[in-house]
């Protein structure tokens, strides 16, 4: 088959598209803006397109199907072409659930939690031998690539986000994946841009639940309360499976998860992980994989990329960077480093970059969210929100939300690196914050200061 993608560059998109190369399908594709790692890596696969941009003449009747990105609009030239033309147009999540119908389909959702949990799940099965395909939102060690089809695996694994699926399909991409064994991880109200009313976001994840095959199974965090609203509600032919926190212990900033009457060491911290290692416990046994061959699998795991991830640790230094952008995450993520190094100075660098924490409306959502910090710098690019064309914040009213007594509003990349570059970070533990990059800023070299 021939597959042309229209926004090869996004982080799932190019992971797709290498995958179905490695499948043996002819794959083409076009963006306007590619980025590393997306670039090198399409590279890499000899992928990347010779030049950035959207050309319709690269539509042709010869194309099997279309592979859609969110990056794309409704007026771009190759997609016009394509409509024009009649050829088959997916979006990534319904292209993979086309892909993946004969299979037991395995969907990891939850406003928070989902990669961490599709990781660990992922992790398990490979020490264990169990093949399976995947689709996952982060690299993982030991891994080649982030998405993985093939004719032969029983599984498929799926991280299921609640985001749009394409300009000409505003289903959440979860609502396509169809799932036998489902988990939710917790309802935290995000992408306000999109879901205008919480009441609207829950909705969502209540379409998902609805959407578990007959006589499936639905491992649901029982700590989340308005999870466990949904779940009492739910009158459909599945079946209910509640996690919450293992019993655990910490010894000198190490969590160990005891079980059975065993410690089993951690690489990874805080109720966050833990919980999410107990969902991803609930899963491997559907599979048939037992408790203490699933322990013993996670103790080698040392998490996804930036989810929590260690940067630098000497002596009384340490980095850490995380994915965390939600009120929720940005507070699970700050008390978890908290409870891990109770006495040393704690750091914190958040980054207001998705359109909900720009939003000066949704600001007051983080009020008291970085109280574990001893020491709070808040950036954001003002440049990058006049290309947005957001109404500028006012560090005040930032100042105001987060609501702590020792906070620093940066509002451009060089005061950032001048300020980052300059901490001093002696007994310290320093927790870089973001769903963005900094705006560039390279953390690599932060730790030669």
């Amino acid at each position: 088959m021939k597959i042309h993608f229209i926004a090869i560059g996004g982080s799932a998109m190019h992971n797709l598209a290498i995958a179905l190369k490695l499948k043996g399908y002819t794959i083409t594709g076009s963006d306007d803006l590619i980025n590393d790692p997306s670039k090198s890596r399409l590279k890499k696969y000899n992928l990347l397109p010779e030049e950035e941009g959207w050309f319709s003449e690269k539509i042709s009747r010869d194309i099997d199907a279309i592979v859609l990105g969110m990056h794309a609009k409704e007026d771009n030239p190759e997609l016009i072409k394509a409509k024009e033309l009649g050829l088959q147009i997916y979006s990534y999540p319904e292209f993979i659930y086309n892909q993946s119908k004969d299979k037991i389909r395995i969907v990891i959702g939850g406003s928070h939690g989902k990669t961490s949990i599709t990781s660990l799940i992922l992790h398990v099965l490979k020490e264990q031998n169990i093949d399976a395909d995947y689709m996952v939102g982060a690299q993982l060690e030991g891994f080649e690539v982030m998405v993985k089809l093939s004719e032969s695996s029983k599984y498929i694994v799926l991280e299921g986000d609640e985001y749009l699926s394409s300009a000409l399909d505003p289903r959440p991409k979860f609502h396509l994946y169809k799932p036998h064994i489902a988990l939710v991880s917790g309802i935290a109200w995000d992408h306000i841009n999109v879901f205008k009313t919480f009441e609207n976001y829950v909705q969502q994840f209540e379409i998902f639940i609805n959407s578990i095959e007959n006589n499936g199974t639905l491992v649901f965090n029982k700590l989340d309360n308005e999870l466990v609203k949904l779940i009492e509600s739910n009158t459909n032919n599945i079946k209910f499976i509640p996690y919450s926190l293992p019993e655990f212990k910490i010894n000198d900033g190490i969590t160990y998860i005891d079980f059975d009457g065993k410690s089993y060491k951690l690489n990874i911290f805080g109720d966050h992980n833990l919980q999410n290692i107990n969902g991803a416990l609930h899963i491997c046994s559907s599979l048939g994989i037992k408790s203490k061959d699933f322990y013993k699998a996670i103790t080698s795991f040392n998490g996804a990329s930036n989810r929590l991830e260690l940067i630098y640790k000497f002596s009384n230094s340490t980095i850490f960077k995380d994915f965390a952008h939600s009120p929720s995450k940005v507070k699970a993520t700050s008390e978890a480093v908290r409870k891990q190094f109770p006495e040393i100075r704690l750091i914190a660098c958040f980054e207001l970059h998705t359109y909900s924490s720009l939003n000066p409306a949704f600001l007051n959502k983080y009020r008291d969210t970085l109280n574990n910090a001893d020491e709070c710098y808040i950036y954001y690019s003002e440049k990058n929100m006049k290309i947005k064309r957001l109404t500028p914040i006012d560090s005040k009213l930032i100042i105001k939300s987060f609501n702590h007594k020792n906070l620093t509003v940066i509002d451009n990349y060089e005061k950032l690196k001048e300020t980052m570059f300059s901490l001093d970070l002696t007994n310290s533990v320093l927790l870089m914050m973001s769903s963005g990059k900094f705006g560039g800023l390279d953390l690599e070299k932060l730790k030669q200061y």
